[in-house]
């Protein structure tokens, strides 16, 4: 185990930990002193709820710590059993364990996951790909988006992985332009280990009225765009959602602009300050929703329906909506640049199929 792609110290930014997060695909960075000894830990749990509570990606570690309520981490000496490893883990609500050495160095990270088989999510899914992708002409041609190859592969074949991964086996994909590349591909889903159904739209229904043609679910649903590539930590999503008691859960990703120019603030024609090349910050739509059961009476039937209205449509009637940051890789691929840096970054390993 190279643990550098592990460990980080109160001195480094929040942006390197959760580089480390997406690294070692463990949801976890472990902060130590110069002497590699265990200060605390950071889960992408952490980074969520800092970034929520106001710091930034270049907010320090330290700062992050500070927003932490317990700074005690869980560890084990590396002797231990891996039964007695998973007690302790059971019994402090932890899904990662660093181990370390008498003198409480570093030495391994493991997780509940490679200690126990993952079980069912409890969440079915529905990926939305009957989009025509014009923006990608002329690559989408003759291939719906979602079946452009992404290094060796399928888009839609990591996104069906990831899924898998984790604990979702349920799902149906919304079809609409070239179907049948889709469905020739896929299957049934069997040869990658999931259950796949099928829903054309005969007219394209918007993001949230392909829902109707499905039928209320007795579980949560998970919908995403089929376009999007990503290593979202889809049970940590479902803990969050289940967590905070939600109706509907919508992933967000931080988003920076920076002005080029010096803002000027005015009152008529008198100058009252000014900001030079000011940066803001705003959470955006990532284009992947959890949505409790019940909210499918809300999808009106044969006609097109965004998700941006059932949001509003939810939070207008008092329902739960929360926000779900997304700190690890998320790449909409809307348009050729978008795609070119999904292959490089697949490359690169930015990406972790």
């Amino acid at each position: 185990m190279d643990l550098a792609n592990f460990t980080t110290t109160p001195e480094d930014s929040i942006r390197n930990a959760m580089s480390l997060i997406n690294r070692n695909a463990k949801g976890i960075s472990i902060v130590v002193d110069d002497k590699r000894k265990v200060i605390d830990t950071i889960t992408d749990g952490d980074i969520r709820r800092a970034i929520l509570a106001g710091c930034s990606l270049e907010s320090t570690v330290g700062d992050l710590l500070g927003t932490k309520q317990s700074h005690k981490p869980v560890t084990a000496l590396a002797s231990r059993d891996p039964e007695d490893l998973l007690e302790t883990m059971k019994e402090t609500s932890v899904r990662q364990l660093p181990l370390v050495d008498s003198e409480g160095r570093l030495v391994e990270v493991v997780t509940m996951e490679e200690l126990v088989d993952r079980g069912p999510l409890g969440v079915q899914a529905v990926i939305m790909a009957g989009g025509f992708g014009t923006r990608l002409y002329p690559l989408t041609e003759q291939t719906p988006k979602s079946m452009l190859p992404v290094g060796d592969r399928p888009l839609m074949e990591h996104v069906i992985q990831s899924l898998r991964s984790a604990g979702i086996r349920q799902m149906s994909i919304t079809t609409h332009y070239l179907a049948e590349k889709i469905i020739d591909h896929f299957g049934d889903g069997s040869q990658f280990g999931v259950n796949i159904r099928y829903c054309r739209e005969e007219t394209p229904l918007g993001t949230a009225g392909a829902l109707s043609l499905l039928g209320r679910p007795a579980d949560p649903t998970l919908v995403l765009n089929g376009d999007i590539l990503t290593n979202v930590n889809y049970r940590s999503l479902a803990k969050f959602h289940k967590g905070h008691q939600a109706d509907m859960t919508v992933c967000v990703r931080q988003y920076d602009h920076q002005v080029p120019y010096g803002v000027i603030q005015s009152e008529g024609e008198f100058i009252k300050g000014i900001t030079e090349k000011p940066r803001y910050t705003f959470f955006v739509n990532a284009g992947i929703y959890l949505l409790e059961p019940h909210l499918y009476d809300r999808i009106p039937s044969g006609s097109r329906f965004d998700m941006p209205q059932l949001v509003e449509s939810v939070i207008a009637d008092g329902g739960r909506v929360v926000s779900f940051p997304i700190i690890e890789y998320w790449l909409d691929i809307g348009q050729t640049a978008d795609y070119d840096r999904a292959q490089v970054d697949m490359k690169s390993g930015e990406f972790l199929s």
